[in-house]
């Protein structure tokens, strides 16, 4: 080696765009890994250091030797008087580390370490590119479109390249070979077989998110808060806000002085619509705000099943449930309450239609409680089997601790009730077919 071995080591940083110590580095474990190679086929486990002098590049192996009263390999042993000259306190059976630099090392170094430094150095390259993303997960990030690859497009950000899956794609986005934009760090994978990996994504709800951070100054800062997100990527998608602040309007924070901050982050997910609206922790109230544009009349809500029914006016009945359902699904899923959208018109045809069912049941009560108010009582005695005779039929049957007992029978709207010490016990629905009274329907 040469004394321009450390310029060597600085053109290479310089060119790569990495720090001079990670090449030395790699040098330097190239250059033991040359060394072990000069021991032999299976040596024992020997430590070995190199030294690199900075002003005349040269190169000193120092390898650990074992010290022996008599040599038998001296690649791997030493002899006591020797070691002592290294320290002079060593003892037969302890390790020293000895300058054990072979005479043509720098050949050997030179042709054994070269792939080996280029293959690390090159692994030091792409560590040290893709270095400051690991920590950036969750993050926007600037990039260029270089290429598509079996539905993937491969992306430039910065010297690193990240992959945007076509499940991470937005469906309408034309990627063009040039084309900057914003994509969300979804995932940088550091121990990847393939090496360091970044994954992207365009689809992604924080995606939204981190966009309103960069627009807007109120949502950087914490006093105005997202508290949920609802995304069909490329259509639509609904930002829940609220304000940690008293006096600041959360909304139009986000909007912009005439929808300029809100306008950008439409731009730059090419014409996505986005609702803003306000969280509320009346959980009305936000189901109201969550179904905008469309005007609420009333939210009626089941706390156990968690859903919601509202009622809108019958003109807003289409724009509350969105085309194809879009508006109230996103505001269900804004919410996380079930929706379901009833107009005011439907809502008075159901109740009014309950009303008539109710006033039928309880006419139809008052005639039952009139009939029987003026049938015919009869008497019968519970037979063994615990069954009673009617007009020739047999009803039961009937709790067995009153099996001998006298019961009550009054019929009426064909129905037969039967009592016990003026208890009502049952009823049954009387049989059409039932034929005249036997001799038992005339025992009293």
């Amino acid at each position: 080696m040469k004394s321009d071995f450390y310029a060597a080591i600085s053109q290479i940083a310089a060119e790569r765009g990495i720090p001079r110590e990670s090449v030395q580095d790699v040098v330097e474990q190239a250059l033991i890994s040359a060394y072990r190679r000069y021991l032999g086929n299976n040596p024992p486990p020997v430590d070995v250091k190199i030294e690199l002098e900075p002003n005349t590049g040269r190169i000193r192996v120092y390898a650990e030797k074992q010290v022996v009263d008599e040599v038998m390999d001296d690649r791997f042993e030493i002899d006591i008087e020797d070691a002592r000259n290294v320290r002079a306190d060593v003892e037969i059976g302890e390790t020293v580390y000895v300058e054990s630099t072979p005479d043509d090392f720098g050949r050997i170094a030179a042709q054994t370490a070269k792939q080996v430094v280029l293959q690390r150095i090159k692994e030091v390259e792409r560590d040290h590119i893709y270095g400051e993303y690991f920590d950036r997960e969750g993050e926007i990030v600037t990039a260029t479109v270089q290429r598509t690859a079996k539905g993937n497009v491969i992306l430039e950000v910065g010297r690193a390249e990240a992959i945007l899956p076509q499940k991470e794609q937005i469906s309408h986005d034309n990627y063009r070979h040039g084309q900057r934009l914003k994509v969300y760090l979804m995932e940088a994978r550091r121990d990847d077989p393939r090496g360091p990996r970044l994954v992207a994504s365009r689809t992604h709800k924080d995606l939204i998110k981190r966009l309103f951070e960069m627009e807007v100054p109120e949502i950087y800062n914490g006093t105005v808060e997202i508290k949920s997100i609802a995304r069909e990527p490329g259509l639509r998608s609904k930002v829940a806000v609220h304000a940690r602040q008293e006096g600041i309007d959360p909304v139009g924070s986000c909007v912009g002085m005439r929808g300029i901050r809100i306008q950008n982050i439409v731009n730059e997910l090419n014409g996505e619509k986005i609702d803003v609206v306000q969280w509320g922790a009346d959980m009305r109230v936000f189901i109201a705000n969550a179904l905008s544009p469309a005007q609420v009349v009333e939210v009626h809500l089941d706390e156990g099943e968690k859903t919601a029914t509202v009622v809108v006016p019958d003109k807003q009945l289409s724009l509350a449930i969105g085309k194809e359902g879009q508006n109230v699904r996103l505001a269900a899923k804004l919410v996380g309450w079930r929706i379901d959208i009833k107009s005011a018109s439907s809502l008075l045809e159901e109740e009014r239609a309950a009303a008539e069912v109710r006033e039928a049941a309880a006419s139809e009560q008052m005639l039952q409680e009139a009939a029987l108010s003026t049938a015919k009582v009869e008497t019968r005695k519970v037979r063994v089997d615990s069954l009673v005779t009617y007009q020739g039929r047999q009803y039961g049957p009937l709790p067995a601790e009153i099996i001998g007992e006298e019961v009550a029978l009054r019929a009426a709207a064909q129905k037969l009730n039967i009592y016990f010490n003026d208890k009502l016990i049952a009823s049954y629905i009387i049989d059409d077919e039932a034929g005249e009274s036997d001799e038992t329907d005339t025992e009293a």
